[in-house]
């Protein structure tokens, strides 16, 4: 006897699905084909992830979209796929997997079930049927997430899917032009020797989520966390074959990131103002050039990063904000891809670099 539509697919081709969302959508696709009255479903994920705690997926029948809302680790007991499903229809929900990692796989139908709230019977036993034959390619699913969930966390979307695509060789990377952004914090090592060890690391936890934060809202990636210093990145994307867009678009992304950086640092040192702590000046510089973004370190220990020029202008730029008194400086070669107005600080020699660099800041810094 043939499989119904949606068990010979789990069988067969469930394990090969793109993504969650994907293998949602197909699911209840054929769940309908078969004969299922149903509203919509949910799929909801652990991963392992510093800021989230799970992943959950929405589909609706009518129109067959699919959403993802997220679960903080700050509210783990929110359960998104239960309340969405709850207002569709009578729930079926399963578990699959072990009780703590397991992903949760229910369905919402169209309220033809035998009691308030409640599938038909014969409907439940096939939903169940659905999730032992679930059980295997939502395993392999959830494990692709999760690998990628840790490669975010450590390298950063881009840079993660990088990792992920196989581009593993020493060696081996691309050019591609970027707006940079590197920014430090002042007299650090200072601050360190008199600040215990804990509230020192929260002191950076707090720098750092100001800069990466407004480097991630921006379209951003961050690079490193070197020390107390940051690397970040705004690649260039192409506009219909607009190199010009493209270079501008960038590198305007990263101006509107440092100047939220900054916003929040100030808002930072109120903050430790009030509880009668030091202020954490910091100084971040902006550049635009090419970039090799790939694989550097030692045959068995690899890292992904930018080398180039370009880094290392946009690392001794930042040096010289505190000898200038700025919290921002900018290069020339940045400030030519925008059409913000900044102030012009004239040309300054910078360290190992051959030729001197035009410098401009914010007008309001």
């Amino acid at each position: 006897m043939d499989l119904p539509s949606s068990l010979a697919w789990l069988v067969d081709e469930a394990a090969a699905s793109p993504g969650p969302d994907r293998f949602l959508a197909e699911l209840g696709r054929r769940l309908l084909a078969d004969g299922l009255a149903l509203s919509g479903g949910a799929l909801t994920l652990s991963v392992p992830h510093p800021i989230i705690a799970r992943r959950t997926w929405l589909w609706r029948a009518e129109t067959g979209a699919v959403i993802e809302a997220l679960t903080f680790a700050a509210a783990p007991q929110s359960d998104a796929g239960r309340e969405w499903l709850a207002g569709l229809g009578p729930v079926w929900e399963e578990k699959i997997g072990p009780s703590q990692d397991g992903a949760m796989l229910g369905w919402a139908g169209i309220g033809k079930g035998a009691g308030a709230g409640e599938f038909a019977p014969g409907e439940a036993v096939r939903l169940k049927e659905v999730a032992r034959f679930a059980a295997a390619p939502l395993a392999a699913l959830a494990a692709r997430e999760a690998r990628a969930a840790l490669l975010e966390a450590y390298l950063g979307r881009r840079s993660a899917a990088r990792v992920q695509s196989g581009a593993l060789a020493r060696g081996t990377g691309e050019t591609i032009r970027a707006a940079l952004l590197c920014a430090d914090l002042r007299d650090f090592t200072a601050l360190s020797q008199v600040t215990e060890p804990q509230a020192m690391i929260s002191a950076l936890d707090a720098y750092f989520d100001r800069v990466a934060g407004a480097v991630h809202a921006f379209g951003g990636e961050v690079l490193k966390f070197m020390g107390d210093g940051v690397l970040a990145i705004f690649p260039v994307t192409a506009v219909s074959g607009d190199e010009v867009r493209a270079d501008r678009e960038a590198c305007e992304a990263a101006l509107r990131a440092v100047a939220a950086s900054r916003a929040g640092m100030a808002h930072l040192d109120q903050v430790r103002h009030a509880q009668g702590l030091a202020p954490l000046p910091f100084g971040a510089s902006l550049h635009f050039g090419e970039i090799l973004w790939g694989n550097i370190g030692a045959a068995d220990r690899l890292d992904f990063t930018a080398i180039g020029p370009a880094v290392n202008l946009v690392s001794r730029l930042e040096g010289l904000c505190k000898p200038l008194g700025r919290t921002v400086l900018i290069s020339g070669a940045l400030a030519a891809n925008t059409t913000a107005s900044l102030m012009p600080l004239g040309e300054h020699s910078l360290r190992g670099i051959a030729d001197p660099c035009a410098v401009f800041t914010l007008r309001e810094d």
